[in-house]
């Protein structure tokens, strides 16, 4: 949706589902830029913004890219209507920034889809239960995608991004990254959650509380090309695991560039002191990734978590302001540049020795592990970001990523 033709050329791929016999309901973004132009303006005048306000502001993107879509799509001879989130509705909560979709009328988008007309409803947005608007956060035109496919009972969602799938990694860190044509459900969560830019993590949450199957596919090839060929690129997201998905002992790589580690040095080795440290951060609305405690020394111990770069700042306040007197903690440790990678693969919970040889490439680069997590498939390490791009290609090597077949 970056310009006039890249819009045209997304009504031309529209118009060809449409044509096919297709029931189809397009949930675009806003041009490209265009989100960060408001907000950069909106700092210019108020320095700390209205989150109310900023939704308002925010919001208008996306109205101007269904109503082109629409008038493209008709220039082509289709019949669309464009609506608004709060015209659909899509109701959420007041959570301006970062609202979460509570639910979706059908109905008027259901008569529209009756009367042989593609719907288009604005991405990233909804309106809670006093009509305000309200945007759903970065990436949130994926979240909606998901959620009015779920609604309508889609037999598929696709997201159309600029990469033409889901990679084993980063190609732009790693040439030899590889393209999967399939992704377990609980595999693309972790690669999202753990900084994969591909898909919006909430969208994959959408699409794995509600079953939606869902294919990446890019907006940059023949909009005119055959559905044959379209639907064979990409990756799915699938929800039935089979016995060839987990012979690969790791599917893929993620990493993020956008971490940030906090420590409170000697707290008090007692119950409820996590709940001290980090009741204060989520009171705060500041999300917390990684959490370490360590063994306890004469009464005390040292706690860390991690947290987005962007909320660094204001993590660093809470816990110097309120947090480290409440809890007597001698002094408060920050570092804003660490990042995390890690390893994803449902096949990790039948192959041993995973964590062992990440550890082990690691150590043969001379990186520093400085915390560790782990969940049933995947095992996570903070490290300093100067070193993300050269443990990121190791253990892509390492287990095999580069070559077809999958991982060891």
């Amino acid at each position: 949706m970056g310009s006039v033709e890249r819009i045209q050329n997304v009504a031309r791929r529209v118009a060809k589902w449409h044509q096919a016999g297709h029931q189809v309901v397009v949930v675009p973004s806003a041009m490209s830029g265009e989100t960060n132009r408001l907000l950069g303006m909106a700092r210019e005048i108020q320095k700390n913004p209205d989150p109310r306000e900023l939704d308002m502001l925010a919001s208008t993107g996306e109205q101007v890219s269904v109503a082109l879509l629409s008038m493209a799509l008709q220039e082509l001879g289709v019949a669309a209507r464009s609506y608004a989130g709060w015209q659909v509705p899509i109701r959420t909560d007041s959570a301006f920034n970062k609202a979460r979709i509570q639910s979706i009328d059908d109905a008027r988008v259901r008569a529209d889809l009756d009367a042989n007309k593609v719907v288009i409803i604005t991405g990233f947005q909804g309106v809670d239960d006093q009509n305000n608007i309200t945007t759903l956060g970065r990436g949130g035109s994926d979240t909606s995608a998901v959620a009015v496919a779920a609604a309508m009972g889609a037999v598929e969602c696709l997201i159309y991004t600029d990469v033409d799938g889901v990679y084993t990694t980063d190609p732009r860190v790693v040439p030899e990254a590889r393209r999967m044509n399939v992704i377990s459900f609980e595999e693309m969560l972790e690669m999202a959650s753990l900084g994969s830019k591909v898909l919006q993590i909430r969208s994959v949450e959408f699409a794995g509380r509600y079953r939606m199957p869902t294919r990446v596919l890019s907006s940059l090839t023949d909009p005119t090309g055959s559905l044959a060929e379209e639907m064979a690129s990409g990756t799915l997201i699938t929800f039935e695991e089979d016995e060839k998905m987990e012979t690969a002992a790791v599917s893929g790589i993620a990493f993020s560039r956008d971490e940030a580690k906090l420590t409170l040095l000697a707290v008090p080795d007692k119950p409820g002191i996590a709940h001290s440290i980090l009741g204060p951060i989520a009171a705060a609305n500041i999300d917390v990734d990684v959490i370490v405690q360590n063994q306890s020394v004469a009464g005390t111990t040292d706690f860390s978590f991690t947290v987005n770069r962007a909320e660094y700042n204001r993590a660093v306040e809470v816990l110097t302001k309120e947090v480290q007197p409440a809890v007597g903690a001698r002094e408060v440790v920050t570092d804003d540049k660490v990042c995390k990678v890690s390893i994803v693969g449902i096949g990790m919970r039948s192959h041993v020795g995973i964590a062992s040889l990440m550890f082990q490439t690691l150590s043969q680069e001379g990186i520093n592990i400085q915390m560790i997590s782990t969940s049933e498939i995947k095992t996570s390490v903070i490290i300093a970001d100067k070193y993300m791009e050269l443990a990121v290609r190791a253990l892509h090597k390492a287990f095999g990523l580069d070559q077809p077949g999958g991982s060891l």
